[in-house]
């Protein structure tokens, strides 16, 4: 269990649900792992989980994803530390539901802040740093099925995940000189702390979805932990779907 001895990541959004096992896989695959979240007590309380089992193989740095202090402070914290940075995951993302045709432009310029200001300015730093190592590293976005297939009161959002896996593309071209692969994961329906105050998610998922489940964090943690593996070196450029058949169909939800 060593794919990643000697590797340090960043994964932002990390305090639950997909960025915390993203984390916790991580870690228990021998990296080194900052995690970031926009809440101090829930990363070091997801911070102190994962290193009961890694010898402090995670340290947790609070804030808000999206802003560019918190961002350097995340670099710097990985290359004063350990002298390096191998991965970055963008994870960190809001979902602020709305019908376009009432929806404000406050809650549009937040999506768009920390969806899309936050990973392309993470991805900014973090490549600043890897183009002056030997092997480069790899970054990752976090998008969603809602970036490939229309889902009610999700424009803004759905649009914005859109766009990461456009950047994504887009960074081929500036970053594959420096040996940085650039790639993007969109999960579909997942059982996460948030989704399951839902009472009827898992038993709509399930029902819409062709596997038969939604997709525990596992199966996209495991997918993410893929395309940032030197497996995956020769990927870049491209957008993984994980979502049990999904967007092949996409029936909406009830």
């Amino acid at each position: 269990m060593d794919e990643f001895k000697n590797k340090i990541a960043i994964v932002t959004g990390a305090g639950q649900g997909i960025g915390f096992e993203i984390c916790r896989n991580l870690a228990l695959e021998g990296a080194g792992v900052i995690l970031n979240d926009i809440d101090p007590e829930l990363a070091e309380h997801a911070a102190k989980q994962i290193n009961q089992d890694n010898n402090d193989a995670c340290t947790a740095l609070a804030g808000d994803s999206s802003d560019v202090e918190i961002i350097r402070k995340l670099v710097s914290e990985a290359v004063n530390r350990f002298g390096r940075l191998d991965i970055v995951i963008a994870n960190a993302g809001i979902t602020l539901f709305g019908d376009f045709l009432s929806y404000t432009p406050e809650s549009f310029y937040k999506v768009m802040q920390v969806n899309l200001g936050g990973s392309f300015f993470l991805a900014q730093a973090a490549a600043n740093q890897m183009k002056l190592q030997p092997d480069g590293g790899s970054i990752l976005f976090t998008s969603s099925v809602t970036g490939h297939q229309a889902h009610k009161n999700l424009a803004a959002y759905g649009m914005s995940k859109a766009a990461l896996e456009m950047l994504a593309k887009n960074l081929v071209i500036e970053l594959s000189g420096h040996k940085i692969n650039v790639n993007t994961i969109a999960p579909g329906a997942t059982l996460t702390e948030r989704t399951l105050q839902d009472p009827e998610y898992i038993k709509t998922w399930s029902r819409i979805t062709p596997m038969g489940r939604p997709a525990y964090t596992k199966d996209i943690a495991d997918t993410a932990l893929f395309l940032v593996s030197e497996k995956a070196r020769h990927i870049t450029g491209q957008t993984l779907i994980v979502d049990g058949g999904w967007t092949a169909i996409s029936p909406p939800p009830e």
